[in-house]
Parts: structure tokens; sequence; C-alpha cells
């Protein structure tokens, strides 16, 4: 029985040096503030620098009890323990994911359509993140944002946690709460690049 998890205030680690205090302190500060989670993410280190970067914000976060997920990289998840891995669609295939890291690792798969909502398997997939629900220049490949509506649509539609992604700030969370579908909101620069991350996190909760 794979364990259930805090969704509600999710951090997703921009690069090390877009991290306005480095990746393990901007992340300190942001859990101070109130993250529950947090998302490993990178495109642009190798193997053995993930690695470098992972190993001590893994430990503080396991020390602040926070769950550690990692993006796409199922090697990595696996190597350190991870508490859960996270895929895009065009990522490792949920099946092949899971069967690589378990049944007890927590799994996410990135949805930002109908089409690829309904296909969601919930007996492998864990819980969805869903976006983006605003414009942003975070991922430069990122689907078309599905506006507010759009979003409410495909949540209401997903029996499992889902977690909105994609251009959030204060204003636009506590619409996104307002609705009542989601498990949580995730967060990247607003947060990363924040001249007070404790805050800015904490005007997220």
């Amino acid at each position: 029985m794979r364990r259930s998890i805090n969704y509600h205030l999710y951090l997703v680690t921009d690069e090390s040096e877009k991290c306005r205090y480095g990746l393990l302190e901007t992340v300190r500060r942001a859990v101070r503030g109130g993250v529950t989670v947090v998302q490993y993410r990178t495109v642009n280190k190798d193997y053995a620098t993930q690695l470098a970067e992972v190993r001590p914000l893994q430990a503080f976060l396991k020390e602040a009890g926070v769950p550690l997920i990692i993006n796409n990289n199922v090697d990595l998840a696996i190597e350190i323990g991870a508490d859960g891995l996270h895929v895009g669609q065009g990522d490792t295939p949920v099946e092949e994911a899971r069967r690589r890291i378990g049944p007890d690792m927590i799994l996410g798969l990135s949805v930002s359509n109908a089409e690829q909502m309904a296909a969601v398997n919930t007996e492998i997939v864990d819980y969805v993140g869903c976006g983006p629900v605003f414009p942003t220049n975070t991922k430069t490949a990122a689907a078309k944002d599905v506006g507010l509506t759009g979003w409410n649509q495909l949540a209401a539609a997903c029996p499992l946690p889902v977690v909105a992604i994609g251009g959030l700030n204060k204003e636009r969370t506590a619409a996104v709460r307002a609705t009542g579908l989601a498990a949580g909101v995730a967060i990247v620069s607003y947060v990363c690049a924040a001249e007070h991350p404790e805050q800015a996190a904490s005007d997220l909760l």
C-alpha cells in the first residue's frame, strides 16, 4: 500500500543557478514557509551533478519530514531511495516507471488535456500534476495553458489527487484553491526566485 502525502504546497525546484540562494538554502527557506513536498527537477545537469545536488537536499528534507520527489530520472530516484518519482507525457511510461520503482514509491504524472486525463491509469499513478493553468515561462516546452475553467473540468474528471501547476502566484493560487478541487498547488519560480522564499511560500498556504 503506497502512502499518501500532503500535496498542499508542492515546490518544484528550478535550476540551482536560478535559485536566489542556491538550491539547498532556497529549499530550506521555502520549507520554513510551509512547503509540504519538494520535487527535484533539473534538465541541465549530468547524473553525477544531480546526485551531488540531491544528496544534501534529501538529508535536509528527511529531517524536516518533507517528502522528496524526483522528476523523470528513474535511476536517480531508485539510487537515493526517494519518496517518489514524477514523469511527464514524453518521459518514461508510467508502466515502466512503476515496474522499476516498485509498488511503494509514489508516482506522479503530468497531464495537460482531457485525452491525457482520460488515459491516466489510476492503478499505477498516485497523483496528477495538471496544467499549465496559466501561461508560464518556467518550462519552455510547456503545453498551452488551460485556464481556470479548463483546469476545473480536468480536475473534476480525475479520481486521484490533482496538483495545479503553471503561472501561479498568490492571487491565482487563491482562485485555484477556492475551487475545492486541488489537492495542492505546484510552484517553481514564484518561490525559487523570490527575495524572501519563506514569505513567498507562506503567502500561498
